[in-house]
């Protein structure tokens, strides 16, 4: 008699939201001079950048309300509420009347050389990234498997192994690709090895 077959079932997926072509060429540009007359302008900015070895420019830590500064940042969080909603329905939740709202939202300039440690975004239910640009070998941003520090004593994948199954997985942006996941979801931006800047704008949502 031959013996019924195993099943595997797939449970708990981690689901990355990608659109790529989420903003114009136009708006883009304007993001970008904005962004570098932010670098030349916000001056707590660039010392905060200098204390912690943030090699490049970030508002982070000085100016992360850009919505509400700047025309071009504004349309840009318009952009972001709408494919937050639709990622929202794709993760099942239910929000009970409410929606993702963008809670902060920051630009990164990250010249040659620079990359962003392994990190995680606390307070916050979606972060994600917006690609204003993305040169060539700039960096591509790189997410860690989750369960990564509980797998403890298991063998490591194999080099081979489909994507959804590999501890870390690359996915490499262009411009005007904006990216959404789960805050708790570790990840890191790999080293720029372009000559030119890759310029990004990255944001928190919460529910409200």
């Amino acid at each position: 008699m031959a013996r019924n077959p195993g099943r595997i079932e797939t449970l708990y997926p981690t689901l990355i939201y990608r659109a790529d072509g989420a903003g114009s060429q136009r708006l883009n540009r304007d993001l970008a001079e904005t962004a570098w007359q932010l670098a030349r302008d916000d001056k707590a900015g660039r010392r905060w950048c200098l204390q912690h070895g943030y090699v490049g420019y970030t508002s982070y830590a000085s100016k992360s309300d850009l919505a509400a500064r700047h025309a071009a940042f504004a349309r840009l969080e318009r952009i972001i509420g709408r494919h937050a909603a639709e990622y929202a329905r794709a993760l099942q939740w239910d929000l009970r009347g409410g929606k993702p709202i963008c809670d902060s939202l920051w630009v990164n300039i990250l010249p040659e050389g620079g990359s962003h440690t392994s990190h995680l975004h606390t307070n916050s239910v979606i972060s994600g990234t917006y690609y204003v640009a993305v040169p060539e070998g700039s960096g591509a941003l790189v997410f860690e498997d989750p369960r990564h520090a509980m797998q403890m004593a298991a063998p490591p994948r194999k080099a081979n192994a489909p994507r959804a199954m590999q501890t870390y997985v690359s996915i490499e942006p262009e411009a005007g690709t904006l990216l959404l996941w789960e805050s708790w979801l570790r990840h890191e931006v790999a080293l720029n090895r372009a000559n030119a800047a890759r310029i990004s704008v990255s944001f928190n949502m919460v529910i409200g």
